[in-house]
């Protein structure tokens, strides 16, 4: 069932966005495309069987809601950083931070989380937490407070 409404779904935005819909040669490749996304997908999903949680689902946008608030204050961050570095100056920073989250979805969604924040990037997630660069300390700082982490974790609770 899932690969089926995944297959209607990526089609279906395929046609939106590419417009073309009496060219035959568009049409295969884009038939051609949503198989291999789906052949991929099918893979991924019987190599690392992530579980189907419907409250994550439900609990995603609260969440979402939250980290697009924390882009846009790094966004102004970073700005101050670029347009006034004599004020605020820029102080790389690598450090490595714990992680409290059990599934590998719930560090994938918290590293990728890091990474979508303006200014710190995650590498090298391991077992006893997750390599950060960041352009100045006080993003480093911040997320060692531990805020989205919390959050993370919450959000892969079972509920």
């Amino acid at each position: 069932m899932y690969l089926i409404l995944l297959g209607i779904g990526l089609s279906g935005f395929w046609l939106l966005l590419s417009g073309f819909w009496s060219n035959s040669l568009l049409l295969f490749l884009g038939l051609a495309s949503t198989l291999f996304s789906l052949y991929i997908s099918w893979r991924i999903r019987r190599q690392y069987r992530l579980y189907s949680d419907w409250s994550l689902i439900l609990r995603f946008p609260a969440y979402l809601h939250w980290l697009l608030i924390e882009v846009f204050k790094a966004n102004i961050a970073v700005v101050k950083n670029i347009w006034f570095p004599r004020h605020y100056p820029i102080s790389p920073t690598v450090k490595r931070l714990p992680m409290s989250q059990k599934s590998k979805l719930g560090k994938t969604i918290y590293a990728n989380s890091i990474t979508l924040t303006p200014g710190t990037v995650s590498f090298d997630i391991k077992d006893d937490g997750v390599l950060v660069h960041a352009i100045v300390e006080e993003a480093i700082v911040e997320l060692m407070d531990g805020e989205m982490n919390q959050r993370v974790s919450k959000l892969e609770q079972r509920k």
